[in-house]
């Protein structure tokens, strides 16, 4: 009896949840037959479960949870083989959708929903480019060469570095300032370019909508900017 009730109980709590909820992520993992799905947000720089779901049989999942305003979310997935991953995406009410595979489920995860996500995959995309201009620049100093003249070769090396580092510092402000309207502006200045000059990021902030500043990382980047003043 006791363990019949404890049961209705928890079926209770579920079904409270999805009612109360105003966020539903979706998704299906091909290939995944046994394992946990965990939704999860950052808090006091540690990850919180939201919801989660075990994985028996149908690879096919729901997660559901309460959003006061957009936010980043965690998809992690515990396949059961102390081998874990994870795919970061831009949550807002409504409904998200991840689909992936198991073998690549970060490299794989295909995300529709909500218009801060897609603003982030296009940043994303253009960082892509930066970054690949980067491993050029690796593979390049390790190049083999005629002269054994390895001096000149770290000084061109930083030098080049420094140039696409300062370009995609640039392209970020410029990226936060031009879509001063979305909460991706803030997000970015945040965990993209923390220890940029402050002035660089007083300017993200002091674009951003009156909303913006206060809303969570309106305020990160507030108490970022503030800190490096002191």
């Amino acid at each position: 009896m006791k363990k019949t009730l404890l049961v209705l109980s928890i079926l209770l709590a579920i079904s409270c949840t999805k009612e109360t909820s105003n966020f539903t992520l979706k998704g299906n993992i091909k290939g995944l037959k046994k394992g946990t799905v965990y939704l999860e947000r950052e808090q006091d720089s540690t990850y919180k479960i939201i919801d989660s779901l075990e994985i028996n049989g149908n690879s096919v999942f729901e997660l559901h949870c309460n959003l006061e305003e957009p936010e980043v979310l965690y998809l992690r997935l515990d396949k059961n083989d102390n081998d874990e991953g994870i795919v970061t995406f831009f949550a807002d009410k409504g409904i998200t959708e991840i689909n992936s595979t198991l073998k690549y489920f970060n490299l794989n995860a295909k995300i529709k929903g909500s218009k801060q996500q897609e603003l982030l995959e296009e940043y994303i995309a253009i960082m892509s480019k930066f970054n690949n201009q980067n491993l050029d620049l690796i593979k390049e100093q390790f190049e083999p060469k005629k002269e054994n003249d390895t001096t000149s070769t770290n000084l061109d090396y930083e030098e080049k570095y420094n140039s696409l580092l300062r370009r995609k510092y640039l392209y970020t402000i410029n990226f936060a300032v031009t879509h001063n309207t979305s909460e991706v502006a803030p997000y970015l200045a945040v965990t993209e370019i923390s220890d940029a000059n402050p002035k660089f990021l007083d300017t993200i902030y002091n674009s951003l909508e009156a909303n913006l500043k206060t809303s969570l990382y309106g305020k990160k980047l507030k108490a970022l900017i503030d800190s490096k003043k002191q």
